[in-house]
């Protein structure tokens, strides 16, 4: 008996003596250091890389990846419904489908380029403009892997999240070109302008060595900011629409036809669309479910109700009635101009950009348009364009370190760094879109025949019709 207790201690005390780890082994991590992991996952910041330990939790963090992939999802929300139903409900009844199905068209071709190349060009490290090729194809992009974009969020999700941007950015052009450009030229023109304007600009002003990237870039030439897109998505696609709406022309009977929006309440419906998943574009650009998304949450509702209400009541003063198109543009302007400020301001400053927002772009639609006398037909110059300038000036004015302290020192120069980003934003996209423009113009053709655009897009172009009857 005795002789079976001295064995059992003896094995008891094999197992619990350390063994020699092997080379190619890790020592588990300590207590210190495993609350260290659960620290920086709660903090989101960088986990302890020692490369002598190993931590049991190397992946994503569970609650910062489930809030991306409902961001994500928050955010193609935004194109497929939202904007088809805004832009549909804007345009006549025998056009309804043809900004539906250039809505769709653009997702799903855009979503084959980003595959492809798109989002290697973004975010791959490469030079000041344009990213590398190591993601082509996706390679590296799994749900394991993490860094790509944050230190807690799997690299897919990080991927498909930028991709739901790079979607409704082309499809936001659609609105200023609304009944009178071939579908075959918008997708033309959408495959040019990925490579020429937006994949450049995601990169120079999101990807850590971009020329733009204030944030990350310690070298950037340009240290500005832009939280959600002011620059990348509303800009580019604002100025964009403006040339070439400019090229393409009016629509025929533009100025003398009624062109009245045949359906208020679809594009109301679709208003309340965009507004919700706007939530997952700007809340979701902090990468993370904690103070910096709930401070973006929060200046992303107040801008947009008070950009709405005050559109309204402007509309009230000079015409005498506040219309539901007016309340409806409001709050997409209040949620343009907000855009690239949300996360790197204070609600104080929320409401500073709500106000201006529900006046200068409703000065800009009202009176602009009809002064120069150009058919931006949904008006996404009038608020996407001025809506996203005004946003980048005013991030320059109004970030502050009490909101994010990853501003850093960066509030110093920010003003011209603003103006300097604007600047370089307007320039390369309008020239851009002018040599598009004019390419497809000289090949393909931008228009329909004159008795196709008479008759509506929807049969003309795509065979069917909206309503029946």
């Amino acid at each position: 008996m005795k002789r079976w207790i001295l064995i059992l201690w003896a094995s008891l005390a094999c197992a619990l003596t350390p063994v020699a780890l092997g080379a190619d082994e890790k020592a588990p991590r300590t207590t210190e250091e495993r609350l260290e992991d659960l620290e920086a996952y709660i903090n989101n910041t960088a986990r302890n890389a020692s490369t002598e330990t190993e931590t049991r939790i190397a992946g994503p963090g569970p609650g910062h990846n489930a809030w991306q992939m409902t961001a994500t999802a928050l955010v193609l929300f935004m194109t497929l419904p939202g904007l088809a139903l805004f832009y549909g409900g804007l345009v006549r009844r025998k056009n309804v489908l043809s900004v539906m199905a250039q809505c769709l068209g653009v997702a799903g071709l855009v979503t084959i380029l980003w595959w492809i190349c798109g989002y290697s060009f973004s975010f791959a490290p490469g030079n000041a403009f344009l990213g590398g090729t190591d993601y082509f194809f996706f390679k590296g992009v799994d749900g394991n892997g993490v860094g790509q974009g944050s230190n807690w969020i799997s690299n897919n999700v990080w991927a498909v999240f930028q991709l739901t941007f790079a979607i409704i950015t082309p499809a936001l052009i659609v609105g200023a070109i609304a009944e009178r450009m071939k579908f075959s030229a918008v997708l033309a023109f959408v495959v040019l302008w990925m490579f020429a304007v937006y994949f450049p600009f995601a990169h120079m002003v999101w990807a850590g060595d971009g020329l733009m990237c204030g944030p990350l870039n310690k070298e950037a030439s340009i240290k500005a900011l832009d939280f959600a897109g002011g620059t990348v998505v509303h800009m580019t696609s604002g100025w964009s629409a403006l040339v070439l709406c400019l090229i393409l022309g009016p629509r025929r009977g533009y100025g003398r036809q009624p062109m009245a929006p045949h359906s208020m309440v679809l594009c109301m419906i679709g208003t309340g669309m965009l507004w919700v998943g706007w939530y997952g574009f700007n809340a979701g650009s902090a990468l993370a479910a904690d103070g910096i998304a709930a401070n973006a949450f929060t200046t992303t509702t107040l801008a947009a109700g008070t950009a709405g209400f005050v559109w309204g009541m402007a509309e009230y003063l000079v015409k005498g009635k506040p219309s539901v198109l007016g309340f409806c543009s409001g709050i997409v302007a209040g949620l343009v101009t907000v855009t690239p400020a949300c996360g790197f301001i204070t609600t104080n400053g929320a409401m500073i950009i709500g106000i201006i927002a529900g006046i200068i772009p409703f000065l800009a639609c009202w009176k602009l348009k009809s002064i120069f006398g150009y058919d931006d037909a949904l008006d996404t110059f009038g608020v996407h364009g001025v809506g996203g300038t005004l946003g980048a000036i005013l991030t320059g004015v109004l970030a502050t370190k009490e909101a994010n302290p990853a501003i850093g020192d960066l509030t110093e120069g920010l003003i011209t760094a603003q103006f300097k980003a604007i600047g370089l934003t307007v320039v390369w996209s309008v020239v851009a879109t002018v040599v598009i423009a004019y390419i497809i113009r000289f090949t393909i053709g931008l228009r329909p025949a004159e008795d196709a655009e008479e008759q509506g897009l929807d049969l003309a172009e795509h065979g069917e019709e909206g309503y029946h009857g």
